[in-house]
């Protein structure tokens, strides 16, 4: 199933100094729960444990909104401006691409798209990120593309716990302390 959610939405054309790859994470929480964080915009610091701030600069949002977010030191940037270039709150796929910033993340584009599937007998999901982005002078596709998946794979660790503990509290289990 991973694999036609992959084909049907996943659908980056890289050119020959870009890199891409796709990435997919199970998370013990319902759909609903885990795509109210990841369609959250205007705030993908719920989540997203590089993330210090955002600011969305066009009210409502909508396609085109654009957001600066400012990122936690220890990376090799401090600020990017993101556009929304898809919310489908119905098939639960969010696009987002990078349009400045003081990283070296030229031309990122990505697509998370979140999925209903039972795990060990409960509603749980499956989300899928893929992206493309350039290739810096200076780096390999290899190194690029590693790059890129470690801090996608941490914002899908950080997405899959924050998920997970806000289901035990709806659920009325105990509360995890971390």
């Amino acid at each position: 199933m991973e694999g036609e959610h992959i084909r049907r939405h996943h659908k980056h054309e890289p050119k020959d100094n870009q890199c891409t790859s796709v990435l997919v994470k199970h998370i013990k929480a319902p759909v609903d729960l885990v795509w109210s964080l990841v369609r959250s915009f205007d705030q993908p610091q719920k989540y997203k444990p590089f993330v210090s701030r955002c600011i969305v600069q066009q009210g409502d949002l909508k396609i085109g909104s654009l957001r600066q977010v400012n990122v936690k030191s220890g990376l090799p940037a401090t600020m990017s401006t993101e556009r929304l270039e898809l919310l489908d709150d119905e098939e639960h796929i969010l696009g987002i691409r990078i349009i400045g910033g003081d990283h070296r993340l030229k031309n990122y584009s990505s697509i998370i798209t979140v999925h209903p599937e039972i795990t060990e007998g409960r509603p749980g999901t499956v989300v899928i990120e893929s992206f493309v982005v350039d290739v810096p002078n200076g780096n390999t596709n290899d190194e690029t593309c590693y790059f890129v998946k470690a801090l996608i794979n941490c914002n899908l660790k950080s997405l899959a716990e924050v998920s997970e503990r806000m289901a035990i509290q709806i659920r009325g289990g105990p509360t995890v302390r971390v």
